[in-house]
């Protein structure tokens, strides 16, 4: 689904004390830590190198971001790293999966919580369940799948882990039920192009 001959660079936000915890995120606004920050000026770096060696101008690049704070502050670190000021553009699409009334929670305190038989249900079907209130892999997926129909030029995004599943579903080919447990880096750059993906 992305377009022939376009680029598509991919990069996760940073580390957050929630990610640590296994606190499910969604779409609160948990901050990047220290570590977070290091990631996403190591992620900018080697960005730089890489754009440098392409003989590509980072300001010839579209930029956009997720809205939530964790991707709009590691945006701004790699556009820093890049020799960028401003701010980048955000879409409401790009925003991580919706957990709903799970927000916030672990999933042991869920099956403390009396929720067993939904985490096991999510367990065995990642891809279609909805928590309570949420919002299922199918459904992220088509918000991404409708943004990224409409990439024209190359472009720097940087998201969420879910984001990032559905976007190597799309593009790649990956079978929809092996999305959901696709390992999801903070320490890497995607790059997405003819139809193959690379990691630096």
């Amino acid at each position: 689904m992305l377009a022939d001959g376009v680029r598509l660079i991919h990069i996760r936000h940073g580390e957050t004390d929630w990610n640590v915890e296994g606190r499910l995120q969604g779409q609160l606004d948990i901050p990047i830590n220290a570590k977070g920050r290091g990631q996403a000026a190591g992620n900018g770096e080697r960005l730089a190198k890489r754009l440098a060696a392409d003989g590509v101008t980072p300001g010839g690049l579209a930029f956009v971001s997720s809205p939530l704070g964790r991707s709009c502050e590691t945006m701004a670190i790699v556009r820093d790293k890049l020799g960028l000021t401003g701010k980048a553009p955000t879409d409401d699409r790009l925003k991580e999966v919706h957990f709903g009334d799970w927000s916030g929670s672990t999933y042991d305190e869920l099956k403390d919580g009396g929720q067993r038989g939904l985490v096991d249900k999510r367990k065995k079907d990642k891809w279609s369940f909805r928590p309570p209130g949420g919002e299922s892999y199918a459904e992220l997926a088509a918000r991404v799948g409708e943004w990224l129909e409409g990439i024209e030029e190359d472009t720097i995004a940087v998201t969420h882990g879910g984001v990032y599943r559905v976007l190597q579903g799309l593009i790649l080919g990956i079978p929809w039920h092996e999305v959901p447990s696709l390992p999801t880096p903070q320490d890497k750059v995607a790059v997405f192009e003819a139809g193959k993906l690379e990691l630096f």
